[in-house]
């Protein structure tokens, strides 16, 4: 065996094992949800999945009103997605190519509010919520999330590596407006950029507890995550039937990896060569 070949297996393990890893508490999870608690939390562990998932899953449906959280959460994602992919994007394009006073320190502002803590913003937000009348709404969920500061540095990098000035410049001097330079020229030379920052930003408000527990109260509100903390009483949690409720909130996520994943794969990747 030549050295290229022991680095290949090598590195072929590495990635291997590294696999397992990842996909290890997936399994662990969907092995909970066939089982009860007491077999959950047995020495040694149990390792094989049992029989009582469907059992189970009926039970998430019949206490909560989870299909109508799922609902919600894929409302709630997919506008936040779109939301980061198209106004993160305006946002990167106005900071990377357009030139107006006090365009550094906005910038700088907004690279800054990345080092503030999330929970120092829940009461003054709330307070916003509120006095709109968006509590327990989506709505409330939706708007503050439809661009972060992390989308609109992610996207003025790419732009500012992916476009060049003089093609913007000749785009000026045949009619085009900003609009139509962002929208016709811009925007489709990141679009693979803007299609990453989208999912992120999917897979984050999926995955979000703490703002959506504080401001949705009724039940057919719940998104996915608040329906799972449903399934808990406050004294003691049934393991199966909270993880039966985190398996099926997790699904539709492991379906859009599927379709998505390869996409997702080489947008990065295309970002990564560029920067």
């Amino acid at each position: 065996m030549n050295k290229s070949s022991r680095v290949r297996w090598w590195t072929y393990l590495m990635l291997a094992l590294a696999a397992v890893a990842c996909l290890f508490p997936l399994y662990w999870m969907f092995v909970v949800a066939t089982t009860d608690t007491a077999t959950a939390t047995q020495l040694p562990p149990e390792v094989v999945p049992g029989g009582n998932f469907f059992h189970l899953a009926g039970l998430v449906f019949t206490t909560v009103p989870f299909v109508r959280s799922i609902v919600n959460s894929l409302i709630v994602a997919g506008t936040i997605g779109v939301g980061h992919a198209v106004l993160c994007s305006l946002a990167g394009f106005a900071f990377a190519k357009l030139r107006f006073p006090g365009r550094n320190v906005l910038f700088l502002i907004v690279v800054l509010t990345m080092t503030v803590p999330t929970q120092l913003a829940v009461i003054p937000q709330y307070m916003i919520i509120s006095s709109l009348g968006w509590v327990d709404t989506l709505q409330a969920i939706i708007v503050p999330g439809l661009a972060s500061a992390f989308g609109i540095f992610w996207m003025r990098q790419h732009l500012s590596t992916t476009i060049s000035d003089e093609i913007l410049q000749a785009a000026r001097i045949d009619g085009a407006t900003t609009w139509q330079i962002f929208w016709r020229i811009a925007f489709p030379l990141v679009r693979p950029a803007a299609f990453v920052l989208g999912l992120l930003g999917f897979v984050t408000a999926w995955n979000d507890f703490l703002w959506p527990f504080i401001v949705l109260k009724s039940p057919e509100m719940y998104t996915a995550q608040i329906a799972i903390k449903a399934l808990q009483n406050s004294f003691t949690v049934d393991l199966g039937l909270a993880m039966s409720g985190s398996f099926l909130a997790t699904l539709p996520l492991i379906v859009l990896f599927v379709f998505v994943g390869r996409r997702m794969v080489a947008g990065i990747m295309d970002g990564a060569f560029k920067g």
